[in-house]
């Protein structure tokens, strides 16, 4: 019973350094690029002539 009991213990302190790790996922958002050379006015500067 004694023997069983220090297995036991000693497998435990093994196994409590051990962690375990999922796969890691990563996920980039794509990249938005907005040119300042185009011909877009918004409602209402039109009017005001900003545009």
């Amino acid at each position: 019973m004694k023997t069983r009991l220090l297995l036991c213990l000693t497998a435990l302190s093994l196994l409590a350094g051990c962690t375990l790790r999922g796969p890691e996922v990563r996920v980039k958002a794509p990249e938005v690029v907005v040119d300042g050379q185009g011909t877009h006015c918004p409602p209402g500067q039109a009017k005001k002539g900003r545009c």
